[in-house]
């Protein structure tokens, strides 16, 4: 469990609902909160993929900050593309079938967004967006059912956990981050909160 913050360390909330987000960062082995953001996730009219991850990214911590002043928070988003079109959470094992079909031996862009801002300095902002490239395996309908029923994925873009089982369907993964498509690109978080002034490697 997630200590609090030591008066050397700034209070760190990670805003996400997502249990992967939470294994990453208890990763770094620094004191963290995890609070819910309560925001609409729904795209605007013709806003780009990339867009959309990057705004729902800012838009968490920045509802989290007012929840929580002077703090340090993270939010992170995440939005698979394929040929620029938006591929989202299928909601159901019939939508994530015809995902995973209409994206087996295809390449898919997994556009994760991160956002950090600290509330120590009237809440000033870091975004970057990382993208992870996926080509999927072209396997038959019979596996992709099977792979689905094991672990239903159905709250996942893409339709697929790569934490787990859903490794098997991929063929190639391209990216400067492998936590990227977890959901919480570790290599540019830790670039963030080092300008922020968290300490790494110190003893307890």
């Amino acid at each position: 469990m997630p200590m609090p913050a030591s008066p050397a360390q700034p209070r760190l909330i990670l805003g996400s609902s997502s249990p992967y987000r939470k294994e990453l960062l208890s990763r770094l082995r620094i004191p963290f909160e995890v609070m819910l953001p309560d925001i609409d996730e729904t795209p605007l009219p013709d806003e780009a993929p990339e867009a959309t991850a990057v705004r729902l990214a800012r838009e968490k911590a920045l509802a989290i900050i007012r929840k929580a002043p002077g703090s340090l928070v993270i939010g992170s988003d995440q939005v698979a593309t394929m040929d620029g079109l938006q591929i989202g959470k299928p909601g159901s094992h019939a939508r994530a079938l015809d995902q995973l079909r209409m994206m087996r031996n295809r390449r898919v862009v997994f556009h994760t967004a991160l956002c950090l801002v600290d509330g120590r300095h009237n809440n000033s902002v870091q975004l970057e967006n990382v993208k992870t490239f996926v080509t999927f395996r072209d396997l038959p309908d019979q596996e992709l059912d099977a792979y689905l029923r094991i672990e239903q994925p159905y709250d996942c873009a893409g339709s697929a956990k790569n934490e787990g089982l859903g490794i098997a369907l991929v063929e190639r993964l391209e990216s400067t981050d492998p936590t990227a498509l977890t959901g919480l690109p570790l290599i540019a978080l830790t670039t963030m909160l080092r300008r922020a002034g968290v300490s790494f490697f110190v003893d307890a």
